[in-house]
């Protein structure tokens, strides 16, 4: 994000929507306009919800995320609705009335129904039948007052329906209402196209579908606009006429007369010629919407649980990119991630070299002090994982472990400008293995040089919309970046360019200086970084650590404006920072609220004291690997019954798919998660997780594995009815003879 030194001028929301959006997020008035001004500054999210607490009421980070969201939401609305206006204005039919109504409007498409009769439109029937003067006549229809008509005639009459029909379908109320109906009560309908094959069966499923709209869910949906767009379905909203019909009716007929008739010919013409069609289309794309949403927020979740993936550390790693013909690449990297070495060994077919192979790695291992082998979990990574595990056995290496690494994206970054960058001398398998080393030490550090969509945690992301998707998958980055925070002394620029206020020119500007000048000391060294301001100092230097350097706060996330406090706190103490901070029981003694001042409240002292109490904590979980099943290497392994470890790679909304390393990944159905009920997965499971899993199928021609967790688990004994007390038992019983 570019922060500016000169902020610019934002337009303020009307009262009333600031209150609409106050009310939408459950957050107070207050609290809602401080957040605002606090973007209006060039605060950024992590910075405004972590250092800012006590201006934004102790708002989290996905109540001040949302609230920029509405706050982008309701701008654009601002602007259209000023131009709405104008247009209309400009039309000399700009009523107060009207005006009232436009500036009352809290939804886009309300706001466009609004504008429909004022927008100019192409030649239509109805502009046809006013340039021929019928409108008079269709104003008599419409107003249903006795008396004589203007014109008659059947051509007169019919361009007076055609203007009637055209009022109709631009009534904003009526648009409302007959959107609504769809929304609730229409039926997505899917069919084949005849002729059309589909070998693979993809769309098998929705050859003959219905699903009700206000039912149908994420995956469905986009399954369907899938198959449309690729030519093997079509779909609509079927609604049955009879209900927005019969209220359109309700609404326009007033009384009866000469004019009903043609009022119900004008309202059944309008109904299908104009709204069924123009708000189906809405409908379709409200749809679409809904759906993009919920498969954001899926792969949001899943991206968010991939980057916080306990890290192994940093430790000297061999990675293997596993290969079977143009055999295994291996990179060293040391324990601040360097790359070291490369080699190339070949102990699987159909050379079989496994003297060669020993030698390479056991040289390898000795030369760099490896602890940790990562092992790409590609093509042949099972063969590959069976002959290290055996080496290191035979070697008597038991302080070496090795690790099956998820290798999505890493062919990515290995042909990325980032990656050239890093290494513009070495092949791509050679760089793709430094990802899969690096991503063991830390997945989060190594995954930000990947574009997100590349890492294989999604579902139809190419479906969605794809601003809306950058943006949200940019801002989870950016989250589990802040909330893990950064090392100023080892991070790659495009690990920086993520902390909050630091953008990509910025992040590269902070690496050249540290390449020229050496490590950095201390946080307000960044500011003689050229372009690092006092702006994107206050938004990034809390999130940015200096292990060993002059100041023992600048490897917390306290931020250097509270540096003073804690001063004060060491102080009252008769302690130094060092001691303070090495000796966390000692800040169980202090007061806080003694310490409070104008800008440092109760929230910052109460995150002060968390901080101290465990300086410079990974806040992620503590690494583990699972177990592979060594008798277990390909979907033809698998028997039903089998219990097997392995590791969740994606959540979706019908299920968890399972890593249990045999290349490809079983289903969890969301039925087979627990014996609990859960609505949708993300409930139970969460991508990275460890978890035991039984084999219900395996299908190896169709390479589908059907897998279970709840089987594994005890359940739930089943309550027997409680039977009333003999008393009660014999009452009834007396009830029914006296009935008789």
């Amino acid at each position: 994000m570019e922060v500016s030194s000169r902020m610019p001028e934002f337009k303020a929301l009307p009262t009333h929507v600031l209150i609409h959006i106050a009310l939408q997020l459950g957050v107070s008035l207050k609290s809602l306009v401080s957040t605002i001004e606090l973007f209006d500054e060039g605060g950024t999210v992590p910075f405004i919800a972590r250092y800012r607490k006590e201006v934004t009421g102790n708002l989290d980070e996905v109540a001040v995320r949302s609230i920029e969201e509405k706050l982008e939401y309701f701008r654009e609305l601002e602007d259209r609705r000023e131009t709405v206006l104008r247009s209309i204005g400009e039309q000399a039919k700009l009523t107060p009335e009207l005006k009232a109504r436009i500036e009352a409007v809290l939804e886009k498409n309300e706001l466009e129904d609004l504008y429909l009769p004022y927008k100019p439109k192409r030649r239509t029937k109805a502009g046809i039948a006013r340039e021929k003067g019928f409108e008079p006549l269709a104003r008599f229809l419409w107003e249903q007052q006795p008396g004589e008509a203007p014109l008659t005639g059947e051509e007169a009459l019919e361009g007076a329906r055609h203007i009637v029909a055209e009022w109709i379908s631009e009534t904003a109320e009526f648009r409302k209402a007959i959107r609504q109906m769809m929304m609730q009560d229409g039926i997505v309908a899917s069919r084949a196209i005849e002729g059309v094959e589909d070998p693979d069966g993809k769309y098998k499923m929705y050859a003959d579908f219905r699903e009700p709209a206000s039912k149908i869910p994420s995956h469905r949906m986009l399954a369907i606009r899938r198959g449309a767009k690729e030519g093997h379905l079509v779909f609509e909203i079927e609604l049955d006429a009879a209900k927005p019909l019969a209220y359109l009716k309700s609404k326009v007929l007033r009384a009866p007369g000469e004019w009903t008739p043609h009022l119900e010919r004008a309202i059944e013409d309008s109904y299908a010629r104009l709204m069924n069609p123009s708000i189906q289309t809405e409908v379709r794309l409200e749809l679409k919407d809904r759906s993009d949403e919920e498969a954001i927020k899926v792969f949001r979740e899943n991206l968010e649980n991939l980057l916080l993936a306990p890290p192994a550390g940093m430790l000297p790693v061999l990675a293997i990119d596993p290969g079977i013909r143009t055999g295994c690449k291996l990179a060293v990297v040391d324990d601040t991630g360097k790359f070291l070495e490369h080699a190339v060994m070949y102990p699987l077919e159909p050379r079989n070299d496994l003297a060669g192979a020993v030698r390479t790695l056991a040289s390898l291992i000795a030369r760099h002090n490896v602890r940790a082998i990562a092992i790409g979990n590609g093509t042949g990574s099972r063969e590959t994982s069976g002959f290290v595990r055996d080496f290191l056995r035979q070697a008597k290496l038991g302080n070496v472990f090795p690790v099956v690494v998820s290798e999505s994206g890493a062919s990515v970054y290995s042909a990325s400008d980032i990656a050239r960058q890093e290494f513009p001398d070495l092949d791509l398998t050679v760089r793709g293995a430094i990802s899969i080393g690096r991503r063991l030490q830390d997945p989060l550090a190594e995954l930000v040089k990947i574009d997100p969509k590349s890492i294989g945690v999604g579902q139809y992301q190419h479906d969605v919309d794809q601003k809306r998707l950058k943006q949200s998958l940019e801002a989870t980055v950016e989250s589990s970046v802040n909330r893990v925070g950064v090392d100023l002394n080892t991070a790659s620029w495009a690990l920086l360019r993520y902390v909050a206020g630091i953008n990509e020119r910025t992040a590269q500007k902070i690496v050249e200086y540290r390449n020229e000048k050496g490590r950095f000391r201390s946080r307000v060294q960044l500011m003689a970084v050229p372009g690092f301001g006092p702006k994107t100092f206050e938004q990034a230097a809390g999130f940015l650590r200096i292990r060993g350097g002059e100041n023992p706060l600048d490897m917390t996330a306290v931020h250097p404006e509270s540096y003073a406090v804690v001063e004060k706190i060491a102080a009252s103490l008769g302690a130094g920072i060092a001691e303070l901070i090495s000796r966390p029981d000692l800040v169980e003694k202090v007061k806080l609220e003694e310490f409070q001042t104008e800008t440092v409240g109760v929230y910052t002292l109460s995150d002060i004291r968390e901080e101290l109490r465990k300086p410079g904590r990974d806040p992620r979980d503590t690494f583990v690997a699972p177990e592979f099943r060594e008798d277990v290497r390909e979907i033809e392994d698998l028997r039903p019954g089998m219990t097997l470890e392995g590791a969740i790679t994606n959540v979706t909304r019908f299920g968890a798919f399972v890593d249990i390393g045999v290349h490809h990944d079983g289903l969890v159905h969301v039925s087979e998660i627990s014996h609990r009920f859960i609505k949708e997965p993300a409930e139970a499971v969460k991508a990275g997780q460890i978890v035991k899993v039984q084999v219900l199928s395996a299908d190896p021609k169709a390479k589908r594995i059907a897998l279970s967790m709840k089987a594994l688990e005890p359940a739930p004994e089943r309550q027997k009815p409680k039977r009333p007390p003999l008393e009660d038992q014999l009452s009834r019983l007396n009830d029914r003879f006296r009935a008789r």
